[in-house]
């Protein structure tokens, strides 16, 4: 593989990274923003709804500047914009500058959201070979750095606001070093002698792509509503597991901060062993066995008697739903042989989907009954996935000219 390709992949692994450890960075103070502004469960979970709502419309407008600009430039903004927000976010006093700080936030995480993983297509078409597996598994690892970080800067007694901006400032220094080793516009239209094309993705497609046919709605809505399921469980754990570790078992504001940080270990972990997994005995029985450990895991939690307990839950959640993200989008890949992407932006608009039920859903349940009870109802959600896990076999759309 040519030189210019190795650091493409390092700086969009860098970006995936910022975009984790800032998002984790941020959740894992959701207690602390909740007890600072006075908020019941119920309040705060609308608060929460902001960020995801907005993050769709980020992701839209990031859409059309890519096809103007090109994914990089938006990406570099977009990285910047994600840690002012979360320093802002941390500064504010009163509701109104949250909000502010929130909307910014959404924005900024939809545009990074969308541009990194253009970015992440041209490499993968420029290897030849999937890539964006490990790039999401280097997300986690950013989410398990931003988790520490908000751990190691609580037990030195940081304020909110020197803990977001210290990770603000971390995560701009690793956006702003990875910006100049993007691939550029014309960047995405070429690829190495020794490779082939392979994805291609919105924004950035490769030229002269072969015509297909439309795309199967239905085997998207399906795939769809797996990865919508497991994005409501993602939510869960991202925005309320400081909360429940707080609230319900009465840990202390450090040990709340590791909730997200097991979650997201075990799920880097997992990611570690899933292509060989897949490659041995296909999808569909990997999607079926993982969400039956995720439904297990949530479980846990909702029984947790200690803090202790409750971690292993999130550890067995994040293990089992680890592979349905990346499987999503294979499957995706499978149904649009013309490699136009469509498919897989398709799918991915469930992920704000999952994620805006999920805050709004958690929440509801925790104000009207308990938080405990608010964990159990993700936990039966995902036993969809397990009903759906056939879907994960991504039957092939004919090219326009062949017979379907």
């Amino acid at each position: 593989m040519d030189s210019r390709t190795r650091r493409a992949r390092v700086a969009v692994a860098m970006a995936f990274f910022a975009q984790g450890f800032c998002f984790a960075a941020l959740l894992t103070q959701t207690n602390v923003l909740k007890d600072r502004f006075g908020f019941s469960d119920g309040e705060l979970s609308l608060v929460l709804l902001v960020v995801p709502v907005v993050a769709g419309v980020g992701s839209v407008l990031a859409g059309y500047a890519a096809t103007r600009v090109g994914s990089g430039p938006v990406l570099r903004v977009g990285g910047v914009l994600v840690a002012i927000a979360v320093a802002g976010t941390g500064a504010s006093t009163e509701v109104p500058q949250l909000f502010a700080a929130l909307t910014a936030l959404g924005v900024g995480l939809g545009a990074v959201d969308a541009t990194m993983n253009m970015q992440g297509y041209a490499v993968e078409r420029r290897y030849a070979r999937p890539v964006l597996s490990s790039l999401h598994g280097v997300w986690s690892v950013g989410a398990m750095a931003g988790a520490l970080t908000t751990a190691g800067t609580s037990e030195l007694d940081f304020t909110t606001f020197q803990s977001l901006g210290t990770a603000a400032a971390i995560g701009a220094a690793i956006a702003l070093c990875a910006g100049p080793l993007l691939l550029r516009r014309a960047e995405f239209d070429t690829a190495p002698a020794d490779t082939a094309p392979a994805i291609g993705g919105p924004g950035d497609a490769p030229l002269g792509a072969p015509a297909a046919a439309p795309l199967p709605w239905g085997p998207i809505v399906l795939l769809g509503i797996a990865m919508m399921a497991m994005y409501i469980a993602d939510s869960a754990t991202s925005n309320w597991s400081a909360v429940f570790l707080d609230d319900v078992l009465s840990a202390s504001q450090s040990v709340a901060a590791l909730g997200l940080f097991f979650y997201q270990t075990f799920m880097v972990l997992g990611r570690a062993v899933n292509d060989r997994l897949v490659r041995r005995y296909g999808p569909v029985p990997i999607v079926r066995v993982g969400a039956s450990i995720g439904v297990v895991g949530l479980l846990v939690v909702a029984v947790a008697p200690v803090p202790a307990v409750a971690l292993a839950g999130f550890a067995l959640q994040g293990l089992g739903l680890c592979v349905v993200v990346p499987l999503s989008f294979s499957a995706a890949g499978r149904l649009d042989p013309a490699d136009t992407g469509v498919a897989i932006a398709r799918v991915n608009l469930f992920n704000y989907a999952g994620f805006v039920i999920g805050a709004g859903l958690i929440g509801a349940v925790a104000e009207l009954a308990s938080l405990r009870l608010a964990f159990a109802v993700p936990a039966a959600l995902t036993l969809v996935i397990v009903l759906l896990a056939r879907s994960f076999a991504g039957r092939p759309a004919p090219l326009v000219g062949q017979p379907a």
